[in-house]
């Protein structure tokens, strides 16, 4: 029977046993440094059949005493043994030599798929030991995570070759039922050493077997929802909001700015490298043309009023012009081309002037259609916010600059201001022949009974800037607080003539100046409003920039202005007799639901720094 080493005793019939004694050490010395080299193979099936074990020869049985001591010592001795996962076990405990090689036991070559060791040439065999001794082994089994599983046949791991011909085609003695690995842990265990190492057995933590992981619940985990929240089911609001949103995006098309994006980039680089001085940034010299052009255009428009003003004074003051100013005077006074309705003095060569070009190209200002308006039918705009001056109102429906003529064919447009306006010498024929006219209800009235495509007033339409005065106090960057709680007039005259009703939206309207908050200065405010309650007119505290610095001045800023003008409402004609409350309280409620629907739309595109939501107050 073999020893504990795994090594064969030499043959029976040794002339002396000194000779076979150090044969046997030597033989011994090699099989304890050959099992630091033991294969490692992973054992699929623990209960796979084992080969029996081979008898041992006579001379296998007669092995010396000296040599099991010098195998004992062997076993004592640290010895760097691979570490041995769970599963595993040595296919053989030791080389064998030539000898057992060429044993008759041999089986028939295997055909696993395997790649097989080269086989070493009669010289190198000679360099391996002084006995020609061939110690080849096989390398450690690896597995690969990624790579597929192996094959499983008869306990051996990716082969399909019996245990015995993998063990003997390592080089390595067939199994005898003995299990090394488990051998070896026992004897070193027995020493009380850890495997490879010279740490105590009984100063290590127990391994504790790991527990197994409890079964997955079977109920569905709620995921987390925004703010902690977890998602359920959209409720019957949510299916209406989402159903409103769609529908918005279909009623509302989308609208993009088409201003020139080089221009706008060459602005902003002429602020950001302006000299400063005090704080105040001033412009560069080298300013293009066009855009001297279009500071010209709104500062004209700007001063107009007090240039009419001061040049009607130093008229006066001349006492050969007073025979001229005394009867155009009186025509002033008597003048009803604000209210008549006949647009007399309307000139479509002054609204059409290369001017207004510059003055819409210095924000710059667009004119964006939502829908349709047919020829056929009267309307009223009604124009938000108001702002400080309105000038996006007065570039959209005030001259063609923004093409409205080209946008809405057919269609002859009015913007209304207050009649005191039409009282300033000079300043009222300017703006006669731009198209403006009295807000008063006589004025719409007439302007929306007579004339146009039918002598009805088809094809016309007015533009009212419903906030008023009272709107332009809360104009702040930003915001946009619409003051149309209260006011239905419009709605009123809408009924009386039968004019449908068209909201528009200006985004940016309320950034082209800077104002005194309310808040800020209470006491201010309250001045304000007494003016604004005696003489119907404002006096807001405000600047912008000026003609030659980006941060003091009267001028407004540079920001662009985005017109939108929204879907009309049907308004149906009705005698002053049949205006009921209830329908005119309705027809005011879509109206302000059109309003929120574009502001809805649009606030991303047109509004994306905005400090706070639309609000509408009375």
């Amino acid at each position: 029977m073999a020893d504990a080493t795994g090594s064969l005793p030499p043959p029976s019939g040794s002339s002396s046993k000194k000779k076979s004694g150090k044969k046997n050490k030597k033989n011994g010395q090699k099989a304890a440094a050959a099992r630091s080299e033991i294969p490692v193979l992973k054992v699929v099936d623990g209960n796979a059949a084992r080969p029996d074990p081979v008898p041992a020869s006579a001379g296998q049985v007669s092995s010396t005493s000296a040599n099991k001591k010098e195998n004992s010592k062997q076993l004592n001795k640290k010895t760097s043994i691979p570490d041995l996962k769970p599963l595993t076990s040595i296919g053989s405990s030791a080389t064998v030599n030539s000898s057992t090689a060429a044993s008759p036991k041999t089986t028939p070559k295997s055909t696993a798929s395997h790649d097989k060791p080269p086989e070493m040439s009669n010289n190198d065999k000679k360099g391996v030991t002084d006995e020609s001794a061939d110690f080849s082994t096989s390398e450690p089994a690896t597995t690969n995570p990624a790579s597929p599983p192996s094959t499983q046949v008869d306990g051996v791991l990716g082969t399909d070759t019996p245990r015995t011909e993998v063990s003997q085609k390592a080089g390595t003695a067939p199994s005898n039922g003995i299990d090394y690995a488990d051998a070896l842990k026992d004897g070193l265990k027995e020493n009380g050493l850890k495997e490879g190492t010279e740490e105590n057995v009984e100063d290590l933590p127990v391994e504790t077997a790991q527990e197994e992981p409890a079964e997955k619940s079977s109920k569905m985990t709620t995921l987390p929802f925004h703010e902690n929240t977890t998602r359920e089911k959209p409720s019957d609001a949510d299916r209406d909001a989402e159903r409103e949103k769609r529908a918005l995006y279909d009623e509302y098309p989308s609208l993009y700015f088409e201003g020139d994006d080089t221009d706008l980039a060459q602005l902003e680089r002429d602020r950001a490298n302006a000299y400063q001085a005090a704080g105040i940034r001033f412009a560069p010299f080298h300013i293009p043309l066009q855009r001297r052009l279009q500071t010209l255009a709104v500062l004209l428009h700007s001063l107009s009023i007090a240039t009419a003003a001061s040049f009607f004074f130093f008229l006066c003051a001349i006492p050969i012009f007073w025979p001229l100013i005394i009867p155009w005077l009186l025509h002033t006074l008597l003048s009803k081309a604000a209210t008549d309705g006949k647009l007399h003095y309307r000139s479509e060569r002054l609204r059409r002037s290369r001017i207004w070009h510059f003055f819409a190209d210095y924000f710059p200002a667009k004119l964006h259609k939502t829908h349709d308006l047919p020829a056929d039918r009267k309307y009223i705009f009604g124009y938000h916010p108001h702002g400080i001056i309105s000038h996006g109102a007065f570039a959209a429906f005030a001259t063609e600059a923004l093409g409205f003529s080209e946008k809405f064919p057919g269609i002859t447009n009015s913007l209304l201001t207050l009649d005191n306006n039409f009282r300033i010498p000079i300043y009222r024929d300017y703006i006669l022949g731009m198209g403006l006219r009295s807000v008063s209800k006589e004025s719409i009235t007439n302007i929306l009974s007579q004339g146009g495509s039918d002598g009805h007033g088809a094809g016309r339409a007015v533009t009212i800037v419903i906030g008023g005065a009272r709107e332009s106090l809360e104009a702040q960057p930003g915001t946009l607080h619409l003051v149309l709680g209260e006011r239905k007039g419009f709605v009123k005259v809408a009924m009386r003539t039968g004019a449908d009703i068209v909201p528009v939206l200006a985004f940016g309207e309320n950034d082209l100046y800077d104002q005194v908050s309310p808040k800020s200065h209470p006491n201010l405010h309250k001045l304000q409003m007494f003016v604004l309650r005696t003489l119907k007119f404002t006096l807001p505290f405000l600047h912008g920039r000026g003609i030659f610095n980006y941060d003091v001045g009267l001028m407004p800023y540079r920001r662009p202005l985005n017109i939108v003008v929204g879907k009309p409402i049907r308004v149906t004609k009705r005698a002053e007799n049949d205006l009921k409350t209830a329908e005119i309280d309705e027809l005011h409620g879509r109206y302000v639901k059109e309003l929120e629907k574009m502001w809805e739309r649009y606030k991303d595109g047109f509004a994306p720094e905005r400090t706070e939501e639309m609000q509408i107050h009375k």
